[in-house]
């Protein structure tokens, strides 16, 4: 890349859209860089939604605030690339643009009844598509989300499923939605070719509608689930030229050069490309994923296998996943919810200013547990609660939470490969808590390796977009822009470290049953 040519990473999150333009070192742009909030919609227990027109407008807002940057030319941008929340699903109208439903997040678990009428008459239902798509049969899903919002049309009045086998509505996940938009959307582009209806490798393998070895949607699972094919989105390499932005104000012209879910996105950014090396991302839950090459691995221990990335004309590299769904988001309903703390670095000094958590422990099974576990029928508990214990202890049992939580999944993850990595690789949000990731390498008994760059799932659709223009030559020279900022190693014995575990599995296992008995 030359000195002063740019890529710029669009990061749609669970609860920001962030632009960041990342320099040739693979360094962000202090001055370009912008980030907004949009609104989290909780229409009942259980059910999480965000307006997918408020999604596209931030994107365009931060995107214009990084265009609007004084020492930047629009032409020294020579890709984009785009990472984002994978399981929320949109579906839209391709007329208008218009979505019909709300998008629906990736915590939501309103789809258990059409995953019970999935399971139906299977033995081992959990896994009854584990083979071809490397997923449990679980809520999680984009796939079943779908098929509710269809249902929804249909019960409705309104012809979801006609309308969708005819190929008037368009479903897909964050990322089809944005890059639908930014090549021009019911519009189309400057010169009237159509919008792009596309996603990457890495998002369609969290659909449960994609085969796992040939990347291309299953007639079969798109049948059995109820999703009509018609309108799914074409399956596209993380790294490749898909398309360019249509609207000319706005970076128009500069070629999308790479998607990623944003978990894969932070593998990426980690340079995690070869077999046996792992990240936990610490974000609005906790995600842990570990490489295992060219061929598919599936796991007997509960985690997902999924695709880790694939560069164009080369073959996929697969992973393993862990993923913990309340992390990051658990810190935030301190603050929002109970009203502990005014900001999320309190919990640091709180958690520090006590000797250790007085035997409490919070379990955030707000919405059930993911990886390894998978138990929609567990609802978050505190367990241990005496008048002893203040703010302090809660803000400590809840950092801890996340790394008790990821444990579990690392735990999972030695069983699967049969070894154990040297260190953790870790980035997001929370890996600025000190305290947090010290835990974590305690309880876990490896070091933890924090990056200088901690935006990494940014980082590594900038990476993927690069690669795809040649401003990179390749993943090798991707491992030379990564730098250690610090490493944290385990300093807790090994009896404590039991102790501790022990004590976390048996305020994990009271949270087990209580969905089963809700009024």
């Amino acid at each position: 890349m030359t000195r002063n040519t740019y890529i710029l990473a669009i990061d749609q999150g669970t609860t920001s859209s962030r632009a960041i333009l990342f320099d040739h070192d693979g360094l962000p742009v202090p001055t370009a860089t912008a980030q907004v909030e949009h609104r989290q919609i909780l229409p009942r227990a259980g059910w999480v939604e965000h307006d997918p027109m408020e999604i596209w407008e931030n994107v365009r807002t931060v995107m214009a605030q990084v265009a609007g940057h004084a020492d930047l030319e629009p032409a020294l941008v020579s890709a984009i690339g785009i990472t984002n929340q994978r399981e929320t699903v949109v579906v839209w109208d391709k007329e208008s643009g218009r979505p019909v439903y709300n998008a629906i997040v990736w915590q939501d678990t309103r789809t258990s009844g059409i995953c019970a009428r999935l399971a139906e008459g299977h033995d081992d239902a959990e896994d009854r598509f584990r083979d071809a798509t490397g997923l449990p049969l679980s809520t999680y899903f984009a796939g079943p989300k779908i098929r509710w919002i269809l249902e929804h049309l249909d019960s409705e009045g309104e012809r979801g499923t006609e309308r969708a086998e005819a190929g008037e509505l368009l479903a897909g996940t964050i990322d089809t939605w944005l890059v639908w938009n930014l090549t021009g959307g019911s519009r189309g582009g400057p010169d009237g070719e159509p919008a792009l209806h596309v996603t990457d490798v890495t998002n369609a393998s969290r659909t449960m509608l994609m085969d796992l070895r040939t990347l291309e949607w299953s007639d079969e699972l798109c049948r059995e689930i109820g999703v009509p094919r018609a309108m799914l989105p074409q399956i596209v390499p993380s790294s490749g030229v898909v398309g360019k932005v249509a609207e000319r104000r706005m970076f128009g012209g500069t070629p999308i050069a790479g998607i990623l879910g944003d978990q894969q996105a932070a593998m990426f950014g980690q340079t995690c490309f070869e077999p046996g090396e792992a990240k936990n991302t610490y974000g609005t839950g906790a995600f842990l994923l570990l490489n295992t090459g060219t061929e598919p691995q599936f796991s007997e221990n509960g985690l997902l296998t999924t695709v880790c990335y694939q560069l164009e004309g080369q073959d996929p590299v697969y992973a393993l996943e862990g993923s913990v769904a309340v992390a990051g988001s658990l810190v935030q309903w301190l603050r929002d919810n109970l009203g502990i703390i005014d900001d999320a670095a309190e919990t640091e000094d709180l958690a520090t200013s006590v000797e250790d958590n007085g035997d409490c422990y919070l379990v955030p099974a707000f919405s059930g547990l993911l990886a390894p576990r998978w138990r929609s029928d567990a609802r978050g508990a505190l367990v241990g609660l005496t008048r002893f214990h203040t703010r302090a202890h809660l803000a400590r049992a809840a950092l801890e939470a996340t790394a008790f939580q990821s444990r579990e999944m690392a735990a999972a993850m030695v069983a699967d490969a049969g070894e154990k990595p040297d260190s953790l690789r870790v980035d997001g949000g929370m890996v600025v808590n000190d305290f947090l990731m010290q835990f974590q390498a305690d309880i876990l008994g490896v070091a933890v390796v924090r990056p200088e760059v901690t935006e990494t799932t940014a980082l590594g659709a900038a990476f993927a977009a690069g690669l795809a223009v040649g401003e990179w030559e390749s993943p090798e020279t991707l491992r030379d822009l990564w730098r250690e900022n610090h490493r944290w190693e385990p300093e807790m014995d090994d009896d404590e470290r039991e102790r501790l575990l022990a004590r976390w599995d048996d305020a994990v296992e009271r949270t087990l049953g209580w969905a089963d008995n809700e009024p």
